[in-house]
């Protein structure tokens, strides 16, 4: 039998020795660049290969600010190359070039106007805010420069895209592109002709997208707000108070304050000349509404 120590000590394990950490080796991953096309027309290029919006900036140059082309025939040929470049930037200062032609030369315009505005189009519906803004900005342009000769000059078709892409953007929620289109939609309203106008706004009335029938109904209200009797009769008197019973229910109060105000100007217009204006109008709401949008008429010109 083994004996104890005699110091009474237990006997001392061995410390065991501890593992030292490995340490990863951190290798720098590689940066990816951006890939150097910002074309005009790439839509699908990944978010995360388009330019810092820092990186570049455009200049939205008002109107009355815009000088004259030094050389406005030599201008011409390179903004028909500019409007079809890749390079989004160059199509902005390619429409800032057409505005002063419009300014200050626009017969120049007329023979590339059609191709004009369907380069504008194709501008206000890309993803770009600062494209979009700035074609809208040239719209406005066009139209106080050619007024009803953009409706004779350009196809119908054509005039058509652009007048619902300034609807759609005037009913966006992105403020700056919204208010441009709605200074551009009241700029077509005061530049052309109400009746030509009224046959193309016609269309949109009866819109399923609430904010675009509400914007079609405030530029019809504009129209008819500057027409006389004979251009209303021209239009159609039954068709104009037949709109606005429609627009007097709609669900947006936009639309409904521009269905009270076409029937304001009716009114006028219709009864300017008659003693019993009230009796009139009752009339002729009668005969061409049902029962309870001719007794909403009435009471809406007698409050």
């Amino acid at each position: 039998m083994a004996l104890r120590s005699l110091d009474n000590k237990l006997p001392i394990t061995p410390e065991r020795p501890k593992k030292q950490a490995k340490l990863a080796e951190q290798i720098p991953k590689e940066k990816k660049l951006p890939h150097p096309d910002f074309g005009v027309n790439n839509e699908n290029q990944h978010p995360s290969s388009l330019p810092n919006p820092t990186d570049v900036s455009v200049d939205y140059i008002p109107s009355e600010n815009l000088q004259a082309v030094q050389d406005p025939e030599g201008k011409i040929q390179s903004v028909v190359g500019g409007l079809e470049s890749k390079d989004w930037l160059k199509v902005c200062e390619s429409l800032n070039d057409v505005r002063r032609l419009a300014i200050f030369h626009s017969t120049l315009l007329l023979p590339i106007l059609e191709n004009v505005v369907l380069v504008m189009v194709k501008a206000i519906k890309n993803p770009r805010s600062a494209l979009c803004k700035t074609s809208i900005m040239a719209s406005a342009d066009i139209f106080k420069a050619f007024g009803e000769k953009l409706l004779e000059s350009t196809s119908s078709d054509s005039f058509n895209s652009l007048l619902l892409q300034l609807l759609l953007k005037a009913s966006q929620d992105k403020k700056f592109v919204c208010e441009e289109a709605d200074r551009g939609l009241k700029t077509m309203v005061e530049s052309i002709t109400p009746l030509p106008l009224l046959h193309k706004l016609e269309a949109y009335v009866g819109h399923s997208n609430l904010k675009i029938r509400a914007k079609a109904a405030i530029s019809i209200s504009s129209c008819v707000s500057k027409m006389d009797l004979n251009s209303m009769k021209e239009y159609g008197l039954v068709s104009l108070i037949q709109t606005a019973a429609s627009l007097l229910n709609d669900k947006l109060p936009d639309a409904r304050e521009a269905a009270r105000s076409i029937v304001s100007s009716l009114f006028e217009a219709f009864t300017e000349n008659e003693e019993e204006k009230h009796e009139k109008w009752q009339s002729f709401c009668q005969s061409n509404l049902s029962a309870i949008h001719a007794q909403a008429m009435v009471k809406l010109v007698s409050s």
